[in-house]
């Protein structure tokens, strides 16, 4: 589920998932908006199946639990690496 495996393809990881949720955070952003571009994205790059909206918050919610993204002030920003 995390990775891709026999029966999980690639499109439907949630660490491949997730590249694609943080490609969109160049800046803070609405959930919302994630969701949007992340689905106008896919669909210009002719990526199979149509990403369901659960798979997208489960990404999310990994994201989260990495602490690559934070919650602040309604929008969800990128946690820069810590050196």
């Amino acid at each position: 589920m995390i990775l891709p495996s026999k029966h999980i393809p690639e499109s439907r990881s949630l660490a491949a998932i997730g590249g694609e949720i943080l490609a969109q955070l160049e800046e803070p952003r609405a959930v919302s908006e994630i969701w949007e571009r992340v689905v106008s994205a896919r669909r210009a790059a002719g990526r199979g199946a149509a990403l369901p909206y659960d798979w997208f918050i489960l990404a999310l919610t990994f994201l989260h639990a990495i602490f690559a993204v934070e919650l602040s002030q309604g929008l969800i920003q990128r946690i820069e690496a810590r050196r």
